[in-house]
């Protein structure tokens, strides 16, 4: 009888392959079947926000999930509650955005919409990876919550905002980047406080920087081949890539599961 494990999975390069809107690897659905079967705890451990991952939590057959980088908590398919953003620390930010003639967004619920002041965010970046709804006037301390905020600034001029240092941030797209929770590790403890399990018995799986706040010396950390150097240096295992069997190489070096 093999000792119950809770793994964590990241979503984007670790059990998606082949970019934002990829594919799950039939390695990796096999991996899944298998890790069941030997009655193993699973969960996804993303950046996203919680409905950008339900997807794939119904596809691969996921009860429970650390979103929106660590303040998000589903269990047993029932969405906990999301905790936002500092709002004074986000308003400050914006109103340096605003002195600086820089758009910027902010996404107040768990939906595929951001809210914007006018039409300059949609011309800056041409994204698609929300809708854009214009709020004229639309006043950050007006708003109840700010779960993630999005500031047109291209690398490296990002350092010249001095509201920043106090927020989470990283950048996935070369026009903008994302005010978002980073501390993914914040969510698997209050997964594993849920269900009384020792945080010696998880394990997490990531290949990105926004990965490094769940590598911590508290559980098991296992990069994927494709990880950054960052990543893999703070791994007690690598394994292959996303593409190249990653997750069921992984499973059956941690002995999670048989041939």
């Amino acid at each position: 009888m093999r000792r119950k494990r809770y793994l964590f999975f990241d979503i984007d390069g670790t059990l998606l392959a082949g970019g934002y809107r990829g594919y799950i690897p039939e390695s990796t659905k096999l991996a899944i079947r298998k890790l069941e079967a030997e009655g193993h705890f699973l969960a996804i451990a993303t950046g996203r926000a919680q409905f950008m991952a339900l997807p794939y939590m119904k596809e691969l057959g996921f009860r429970n999930m650390v979103s929106d980088g660590g303040c998000g908590l589903t269990v047993d398919g029932r969405l906990l509650g999301i905790e936002p953003l500092c709002k004074s620390d986000v308003t400050a930010l914006i109103r340096e955005c605003e002195a600086k003639g820089i758009p910027w967004g902010v996404q107040v619920d768990n939906s595929d919409t951001r809210l914007v002041p006018d039409d300059r965010f949609f011309k800056a970046t041409k994204d698609g990876y929300l809708k854009n709804r214009i709020v004229p006037g639309l006043d950050p301390e007006k708003l109840e919550n700010i779960y993630k905020a999005y500031v047109v600034c291209p690398e490296p001029e990002e350092q010249n905002l001095v509201t920043l240092k106090k927020l989470p941030w990283c950048r996935y797209m070369p026009e903008y980047f994302f005010v978002e929770p980073l501390d993914k590790a914040k969510g698997i403890r209050r997964m594993m406080d849920h269900f009384g399990a020792d945080y010696r018995d998880a394990v997490v799986f990531g290949d990105g920087d926004n990965d490094l706040s769940m590598f911590t010396d508290e559980w098991t950390r296992v990069a994927m081949g494709n990880a950054t150097p960052k990543l893999k240096a703070k791994a007690d295992l690598i394994t292959t890539d996303v593409t190249e069997d990653g997750i069921y190489n992984a499973c059956l070096k941690l002995d999670l599961f048989d041939p």
